[in-house]
């Protein structure tokens, strides 16, 4: 396939001058970067309910939180999951609720709106299980309605069916907090009525969980046996709850470093009678703190923050543009990261290898429990960039390990755990909000590849060569690959590229995905794709162009050679043009949580990206 070449275009090297300048502002004094993690309103929502449900005050946040939930609504009165997302109902519901709690009358314009678009969407009926959780708690959803998942499940070893690392581990840490809750029922009224979100004709669905087959059945039983007054071994099973989450807190006070599982986990163990004073529960109310951002926007919760991530990509985009490796923003970044790495145990071990040691790092500031893949092979790639000290070596060193023994047994890398892969969880009626699992992905185990290959371990050896299969089967007929963790194809494809086209064994492959590539080009010389590409496999490839998507776009040229085509460069055309005081700006979602549900705009992207993309194409072998 023959290709146009075209000349670097004029003032690409000082775009890349300008953010660099602009990303070495952002650097905390620490040596970290950490942009901000912006969802959707359900974060803000479900806070303001903990806050209602534990009977404290929401002063200090009610008029910020209020300016975020209703600038965020849409024209016709929703909310979405994604930026110019269509309404979702569970989304609005949390909203509205909110918002109510926060003081605002039923009767305001903003309001009614949402009201009517909930009861167009069918009403709290067909809310998302969650959703349905949280009205639950406030008496304005019957506990019937929700699916019962016993507290016994606890005792469950993990070589049996749905024990609780058959979950992913986000799943998991949400899950055993919502034993204790679904199996205690509490009701804690608002001091006004929900009544007005159910659409009339739909009140017999209120007290129906939806399900099929045999988990419809053990549902049914369940909610029999809860009828019961006594319940044989049930306080025993609570108590082994409570000990589990409390053995999961983190430093900062948080249970994985994310937002689910952490405001289940106060409410499971406030339910168990710890007051709000004891230490546990003191640490989990004020870290929260730190996870919320306050501007002209207003108040609103983060559902993670990135540190790691961002750190590890800030490095590599300044070498990318030529900073040295030992110049003081990299030598204290590096530090930095060095420090964050973890040496102990965590959920990893039950499916790795007996004595296995610990060695990778977590997303977060503080996720000791939960390292992960994705994060520690990017981290690997900046280390390697640094000054080879001692420290940097040992510490890669120990990663390599670590990632070698998270390998499934198909060959490839997940996240957060090892064969996380028995599909029976997602036949439960609980199972309603997407990813439930933690199987191999594509872009994970490119990551992992690169990582290896980088480390100098041929594409033969028996540790990677059945990854590099795993890829080829995993191309989609097209040419592109999924992306797990960003949005979608146009990331899942540069992270392969960049893993394949280095080692010249899948020629075919790569011009494939490099052919793709091209063909989806907008017309402004920029790359998009919308989230909708998880719902709607015809969306690949498809969406209004944005500055990491065609960063990650150029990428993939460049790793597969052809980064001084035409392509290319109306590519790095495109980000010059749109580039503003050293960055960009990005509203769109293009970072995944699970796909077809949860989507994030990691601030940072918007410029770590282009920044890698545009250094590479002034750089005289782009």
């Amino acid at each position: 396939m023959q290709r146009e070449h075209a000349g670097v275009i004029p003032g690409s090297r000082a775009a890349v001058s300008a953010a660099v300048d602009h990303l070495l502002e952002r650097q905390d004094a620490r040596g970290w970067w950490s942009g901000e993690l912006e969802t959707n309103v359900t974060m803000t929502s479900e806070h303001v309910l903990l806050l209602a449900f534990l009977g404290l005050p929401h002063d200090d946040i009610r008029d910020g939180a209020i300016r975020h939930l209703l600038g965020c609504q849409r024209e016709d009165g929703s909310w979405g999951l994604y930026h110019d997302a269509p309404a979702d109902l569970s989304t609005t519901i949390e909203a509205y609720v909110a918002l109510r709690v926060l003081g605002l009358d039923g009767a305001r314009p903003e309001l009614s709106q949402a009201r009517r678009a909930i009861l167009e969407q069918g009403g709290v009926a067909h809310a998302r299980v969650f959703t349905k959780i949280w009205l639950a708690l406030f008496g304005a959803y019957p506990w019937e309605g929700v699916p019962s998942m016993p507290p016994e499940l606890v005792w469950l070893p993990p070589r049996v069916p749905l024990n609780l690392y058959d979950f992913a581990c986000w799943a998991r840490g949400t899950i055993a907090p919502l034993l204790i809750v679904i199996s205690r029922r509490p009701c804690r009224p608002l001091p006004f009525s929900l009544a007005e979100l159910v659409l009339p004709g739909t009140e017999w669905r209120l007290r129906r969980v939806e399900a099929s087959g045999p988990f419809a059945w053990a549902d049914h039983l369940q909610k029999q046996y809860e009828r019961l007054r006594i319940h044989p071994g049930r306080s025993a099973a609570r108590r082994r709850l409570v000990k589990w989450i409390r053995a999961r807190q983190e430093a900062d006070g948080s249970w994985g470093g994310i937002q689910p599982p952490w405001v289940y986990s106060l409410i499971a163990l406030h339910l168990e009678g710890m007051p709000l004073d004891h230490e546990v529960m003191r640490r989990g109310l004020t870290g929260l703190d730190r996870f919320a951002v306050e501007d002209d926007g207003g108040w609103r919760l983060q559902a993670c923050m990135s540190p790691v991530w961002d750190t590890a990509l800030a490095i590599l985009a300044l070498r990318r543009a030529g900073m040295p490796a030992h110049a003081t923003p990299l030598r204290r970044a590096v530090e930095w990261l060095v420090d964050e790495q973890i040496v102990g145990g965590g959920d990893w071990q039950v499916r790795c290898a007996p004595g296995t040691e610990g060695g990778g790092w977590a997303f977060e500031f503080d996720n000791d429990i939960y390292p992960d893949v994705d994060d520690t092979a990017v981290v690997v790639l900046a280390l390697l960039e640094a000054e080879q000290t001692d420290e940097v070596r040992n510490a890669v060193a120990r990663a390599q390990r670590w990632v070698a023994a998270m390998r499934s047994s198909d060959g490839a890398w997940a996240a957060f755990d090892r064969d996380n892969v028995r599909q029976v969880v997602y036949s439960l009626p609980f199972a309603d909000f997407g990813a439930m699992l933690d199987p191999p992905s594509e872009d994970v185990t490119a990551h992992a590849i690169e990582m290896f290959s980088a480390l100098g371990v041929r594409p033969d050896a028996p540790l990677l060569a059945p990854a590099i299969a795993y890829l080829r089967g995993a191309q989609a007929p097209e040419g592109s690959w999924f992306g797990r963790w960003g949005v979608n194809h146009v990331y899942g494809t540069w992270c392969v590229v960049s893993a394949l086209a280095p080692l010249h064994i899948d020629d075919r492959a790569v011009s494939c995905a490099l052919a793709w590539t091209e063909r989806v080009q907008n017309h402004d010389g920029g790359w998009g794709e919308t989230c909708a590409s998880y719902r709607d496999p015809s969306f690949a490839g498809v969406g209004s162009s944005t500055a990491s998507q065609t960063a990650w776009a150029m990428l993939t040229l460049q790793a597969g050679g052809v980064g001084d085509g035409v392509a290319a460069s109306s590519g790095a055309r495109h980000l010059i043009d749109r580039q503003s005081a050293g960055t960009w700006e990005e509203p769109e979602h293009t970072g995944t949580g699970f796909p077809g549900d949860f989507y994030i705009n990691y601030h940072l992207y918007r410029h770590v990206f282009p920044l890698m993309a545009l250094a590479r194409y002034a750089s005289t072998d782009a």
